[in-house]
């Protein structure tokens, strides 16, 4: 766990019933209190997920999307991004998360037409009905401490959302290839899903909203910093750090998050900024 959140109060759980897992992937909780250590403008990784983000009414959010400044209060959704994301995490707050899987977003029914990706929902009148049974302050007040109560609880207000699914060839099909991603070229998806490659490409894009490679290159920079993040001697080859994460050379390496993070592997690990271990990715 990172060490700058470490006085935070965390929890992440999966949720019981067996469909919502099947767009869900967990359930997870922050909550820091005035004394609390943290770094207070943290940053999210490019994300192919997305989380719905539960808070109290009167909290406010800010966040710094490709030079874009999103305020508001209380609940709010963050979708998969292709970009690095700021967080002010500068003052006391309370979250309740709630992490989807890749394309779930495509299943689900939301009131009105949303983008895929890159954007942060921050009217609520977009977000199902159901959300409004948990956005109380007693819902909260017993959030943090009451962990299979709180889940639960998101468990039985969810499940109606979560029936009104909409499961067609393209969700399936995608479910199908992020299930053979990690030991599966992209470009020999086709072969072993018994279709053409461009029906691949063409499904994943419109269910994610992402190409395959950039879904590859986001899991990939996760891995990278989760493995950076735990080295403590800093001494090791640029070049083999390279060639381990599939980088065709440290020059490679260094451009890529430069782009993506905004940051070289070397000043990264001073910072340590790129928050791995919050909204739904901590342990």
């Amino acid at each position: 766990m990172v060490e700058s959140i470490k006085q935070m109060k965390n929890w992440k759980q999966a949720p019981s019933n067996p469909l919502i897992t099947t767009y869900i992937d967990c359930y997870w909780l922050i909550e820091k209190k005035t004394e609390d250590v943290s770094i207070d403008y943290p940053k999210l990784n490019p994300d192919p997920t997305g989380h719905l983000i539960l808070a109290p009414s009167h909290q406010s959010y800010h966040y710094q999307l490709n030079n874009t400044n999103i305020t508001g209060l209380g609940c709010h959704m963050i979708l998969p991004s292709t970009s690095t994301i700021t967080l002010d995490h500068s003052q006391p707050f309370l979250i309740v998360g709630i992490k989807f899987k890749v394309g779930a977003l495509y299943s689900l029914k939301f009131n009105g037409d949303l983008p895929l990706t890159n954007f942060i929902v921050n009217h609520p009148e977009f977000l199902p009905s159901e959300f409004n049974q948990v956005n109380h302050p007693e819902f909260f007040s017993k959030a943090a401490d009451q962990i299979e109560v709180t889940c639960t609880r998101l468990d039985n207000e969810l499940l109606p959302w979560i029936q009104r699914n909409h499961e067609d060839k393209h969700s399936q099909l995608v479910r199908q290839a992020i299930s053979i991603f990690d030991q599966t070229p992209i470009s020999e998806m086709g072969n072993v899903l018994y279709c053409s490659q461009r029906t691949i490409e063409r499904t994943f894009r419109r269910v994610t909203g992402l190409t395959l490679k950039q879904y590859e290159s986001m899991t990939r920079l996760e891995s990278l910093l989760a493995y950076l993040y735990q080295q403590q001697d800093t001494s090791f080859s640029w070049v083999d750090i390279a060639s381990q994460f599939g980088y065709s050379d440290q020059p490679h390496l260094i451009r890529y998050l430069k782009e993506t993070i905004g940051t070289t592997p070397r000043d990264y690990l001073k910072q340590r900024d790129v928050t791995i271990d919050v909204y739904g990715d901590f342990e």
